[in-house]
């Protein structure tokens, strides 16, 4: 499980415009009518191809929690592909993107400045291009390492700095021991 690309994926989410189907047999019907063949999907959830057209007839109706969990997780990566595209683009064009955190964070600075870590709750509104760069990398397959340190950036250009106007020599946010993580669009 990812922090980072998990949020982003839950924001996103958020702009659906239909529910994602429930049941097991309609997440499964889906499925099939995505990948185009119950084999596919056999070979996606691991499972064998007659179970999946047993839950495709509603001959099955509860599925293993694990197996649930996989179904579920693999219709909303698939659910509203424009939808999901539109939220990102206008995330990543002209609305940005808030990050709402609770976390340890300090910076590296000058000497004489008190850069001690320290647990911050924050909710901060990141401009377009860090939505951008968020999206861009978590498309790219980008570790949660890395979506961390981009928006450890954002946190430091938009609260620590305040857009250049304070804070001009500071190096580095260190962005650790999430508590709390949650983005909206």
């Amino acid at each position: 499980m990812s922090l980072f690309g998990d949020g982003l994926d839950t924001a996103v989410q958020k702009s659906f415009t239909r529910p994602a189907p429930k049941s097991a047999g309609a997440q499964m019907r889906y499925l099939v009518k995505q990948l185009k063949s119950t084999k596919a999907v056999a070979q996606m959830l691991r499972i064998s191809q007659r179970t999946v057209e047993r839950y495709v007839k509603n001959q099955i109706k509860k599925p293993r929690p694990d197996l649930a969990a996989r179904l579920e997780r693999e219709v909303k990566k698939r659910w509203q592909p424009q939808i999901r595209a539109k939220a990102r683009q206008k995330a990543a064009t002209t609305g940005g993107i808030v990050i709402d955190t609770q976390a340890r964070m300090g910076y590296t600075a000058p000497i004489g400045s008190t850069d001690e870590d320290r647990v911050r709750h924050l909710t901060v509104a990141l401009p377009p291009q860090y939505a951008a760069r968020l999206f861009d990398a978590q498309e790219a397959g980008a570790s949660d390492q890395q979506l961390q340190q981009i928006v450890a950036e954002g946190l430091r250009e938009v609260y620590f700095q305040d857009g250049g106007r304070r804070a001009g020599s500071l190096e580095e946010v260190r962005f650790t021991d999430i508590q709390h993580l949650e983005f909206e669009l």
